[in-house]
């Protein structure tokens, strides 16, 4: 079990022979630094193994936030020889001017280290204090800003100060993190055209050298007066002479195949069929149930009667991601038809249901996601009349497969599914069937392949789905006939009007079986 400690200062202190690797690499690969500084060098491992491999550095600068780990560094700087060339202190990143600290050091400076392998969100969770001053850092919007997408590494935030920093400084950074990390660092530079001369990713085993399981790497980026490189060459590991791939940065956007993107980029462009996410509760225990016998069982193990009313059948990333839908008999009790709407209607239309949601109010109070704030009684997110569509094409957000599917409805109801899945909405079977043709195609795969990093944790989003125009694809593979003809501006004006007449004529109770 890892220590509260450990958790929230990212405390994976640098092996020896780790540092020393490291330090040898970047002498190999031209780095001269004539000074060095770690952020947060804990021990002082790396920093001691920086000054070992570059004797002409004339001046090192190591901090950390912990106490502890300063005066163990300080006792065996004490030990050595050059001692005179290094100050340690102990002080919080986030609070330390760091353009008066590049400003002593001489240069060429070479940062190196080793920060927290740790989210905010996860700090969060235990009121753990070292973390930045809360902004909107990465620039998001909406609930993008309060949701999933705003988490982020504590590195992550460490690093985008280090480089704004060492933009067109002479500069380098050498930094071991995780590999999700050191490309949204990479991404971040050459975004802003901060001076990349040269930029290197090398694997590490995190599991031998730190116990941690996850993907990580030394980044390397060499800083120049201007940008003059957009890729950076990955490496199976330190000592490796040949790369696996290359990172590409074109339009904005990460590349993780080159020859891949330039074989199939024209098919870059903005859809007109939405991709959308799964529906959003937090509270599965309540709101997703089974049948048994004329009842429904929850996640509490309680029977329990309801209307059918608010009741759809429910797939999970499970269930579609080998490629085909099976039911597992689930259901999803979904109390709103939009976002916003007012749930206390529930009371009149399915009394049942709503002394049912009222009898477990108090597990509801207890979402700690602030989406939820202010929000009518009960309220769900990743809902709206697409979630309802007869036919949807879905994917698995969760497993790593690009494996589409067609599905439909059961028991005279549309699937609605969860927020591990995305999925475009589908007027009829046949619409559906014939994107999944389109979306299985080798050359959809290419197309998906070459923006995906498999290591990631969610390599499948919103984002990368909507990348690809399935016209433009429809028309390399020679059916545009066939997609005009389905969702072309004639078809979408006339399914809207089908059903805003069924909406109209049917009342709005029967919005919930449309």
């Amino acid at each position: 079990m890892k220590t509260r400690e450990i958790i929230e200062y990212g405390d994976f202190q640098t092996p020896i022979e780790l540092g020393r690797a490291v330090c040898k690499l970047l002498a190999e690969q031209g780095v001269r630094p004539a000074s060095l500084f770690e952020p947060t060098c804990g021990r002082g491992n790396l920093l001691f193994a920086g000054l070992d491999q570059f004797p002409d550095v004339t001046s090192a600068f190591g901090m950390d936030i912990n106490v502890r780990h300063i005066a163990q560094a300080a006792e065996a700087l004490g030990q050595r020889k050059d001692n005179q060339k290094v100050r340690l202190i102990e002080g919080d990143f986030f609070q330390a001017d760091l353009a008066n600290i590049f400003s002593t050091l001489p240069q060429p400076l070479l940062v190196l280290g080793n920060p927290p392998w740790v989210t905010n969100t996860h700090l969060g969770t235990f009121g753990g204090r070292n973390l930045p001053v809360k902004s909107n850092f990465q620039n998001r919007t909406g609930c993008d800003a309060i949701t999933g997408k705003a988490n982020f590494d504590i590195s992550e935030s460490m690093l985008l100060r280090i480089v704004e920093q060492l933009d067109r400084s002479g500069g380098s950074l050498a930094m071991l993190c995780k590999t999700t990390v050191a490309r949204k660092i990479l991404a971040h530079c050459w975004g802003l055209d901060l001076g990349v001369k040269n930029a290197a990713m090398y694997r590490i085993d995190a599991d031998y050298h730190f116990n941690a399981a996850v993907q990580a790497s030394l980044l390397v980026i060499q800083f120049g007066s201007q940008s003059t490189n957009n890729t950076a060459t990955v490496y199976p590991g330190l000592t490796a002479h040949e790369a696996t791939s290359t990172v590409a940065y074109r339009d904005g956007t990460l590349i993780a195949n080159l020859d891949m993107h330039r074989r199939w980029c024209h098919l870059t462009g903005d859809e007109s069929i939405s991709w959308r996410s799964g529906i959003k509760h937090d509270c599965s225990r309540i709101m997703e149930l089974r049948r048994d016998g004329d009842q429904y069982r929850n996640g509490l193990a309680e029977l329990v009667s309801l209307e059918d009313t608010y009741l759809f059948p429910m797939l999970k990333s499970s269930e579609i991601s080998g490629g085909s839908a099976k039911f597992s008999g689930r259901w999803m009790l979904v109390p709103q038809r939009r976002v916003g709407d007012d749930t206390s209607i529930i009371k009149d239309y399915a009394p049942l249901t709503w002394n049912y949601l009222q009898a477990h109010a108090d597990l509801f109070k207890q979402r700690k996601s602030s989406i939820y704030l202010g929000k009518p009684k009960f309220s769900i997110f990743g809902v709206g009349d697409y979630s309802f569509s007869p036919w949807k094409v879905a994917i698995s957000g969760f497993y790593k497969k690009l494996n589409f599917v067609s599905i439909g409805s059961a028991d005279g109801k549309p699937f609605v599914l969860d927020d591990t899945c995305y999925f475009l909405p589908c007027p009829t079977q046949h619409a559906a069937d014939y994107l999944v043709d389109l979306l299985n195609s080798d050359i959809a795969r290419e197309f998906f392949n070459s923006y995906v990093f498999w290591d990631s944790k969610r390599p499948i989003t919103v984002d990368l789905l909507g990348r690809l125009n399935l016209r433009l694809l429809a028309n390399e593979l020679g059916t545009q006939t066939t997609y005009d003809s389905l969702f072309g501006e004639s078809s979408r004006r006339k399914t809207n009007a089908a059903r805003k007449q069924k909406a109209t004529t049917a009342g709005k109770l029967a919005l919930w079986s449309a």
